[in-house]
């Protein structure tokens, strides 16, 4: 396992989205969710999650959702499409969030750089529909909230990629009980995290009402983002920036 601690990678503009989206996320996980607890954090999934079954009307009004041993979330039949941006700001627990705001913070002000503030912001969400809209055409019929940040910071990685593939990254290397640091490039370590999202999510394909990690969103915000950076990057730039 590999865990990136920095990059060697400076900015010479202040992050302003990239710690506002992080800011935005943490504030939504207290004041909206409650940092966990119940009953608020139930009813925040229930209220702001995407369920791609009710979302797309694919399952029968009425049907009810077990959250917790006493809380139960009813679907009344009429699609919340608001779901697919409110989600992108939930998670399912404090290592969700933590896990994709360490990620957003290493990876984020360089992409944020690179495109610009207005640009950046309209990618990251970009991404994040991305990502719901892969998940959703996997798995049409699910009755499993979907939350977190995942698929839009997917995309920030799949943009890192192509911006800054041989960029050094400061790494925490687990194998086994021997636990060490080294410096990898970004190609390798976010490589290796877009294969280990693949090979998880294949054997998912075809599956109903699958739970845990939603790999599809994952791999759709990645590739979106890989994408979509060579769509707003000049291709001179991005031979400049991978020198």
């Amino acid at each position: 396992m590999l865990i990136p601690l920095y990059d060697h990678n400076p900015v010479d503009k202040t992050p302003i989205v990239t710690y506002s989206l992080i800011a935005m996320n943490v504030l939504v996980w207290v004041g909206l969710q409650g940092v966990g607890i119940d009953p608020m954090f139930a009813k925040s999934i229930c209220q702001f999650g995407l369920v791609s079954g009710d979302l797309l009307g694919t399952i029968p009004e009425g049907t009810r959702i077990p959250l917790t041993p006493t809380l139960v979330c009813q679907l009344d039949g009429s699609p919340d499409p608001h779901t697919l941006i409110t989600s992108m700001f939930m998670h399912g627990g404090w290592l969700h969030l933590i896990g994709n705001m360490w990620f957003l913070w290493i990876f984020g002000d360089n992409v944020e750089n690179s495109l610009g503030r207005v640009k950046f912001l309209l990618f990251y969400l970009a991404c994040g529909l991305a990502a719901s809209v892969t998940q959703i055409a996997t798995d049409a019929q699910s009755v499993v909230p979907m939350v977190g940040a995942s698929g839009a910071i997917g995309g920030i990685m799949g943009a890192y990629i192509v911006l800054h593939p041989r960029t050094r990254v400061k790494s925490l290397l687990f194998l086994l009980f021997f636990v060490t640091i080294i410096e990898v490039p970004a190609v390798l370590i976010l490589g290796i995290w877009f294969l280990t999202q693949l090979l998880s999510g294949l054997p998912e394909l075809g599956s109903v009402n699958k739970g845990g990690v939603a790999f599809w969103a994952h791999i759709g915000g990645f590739v979106a983002g890989a994408g979509l950076v060579l769509l707003l990057k000049p291709r001179q730039q991005l031979l400049k920036l991978r020198r």
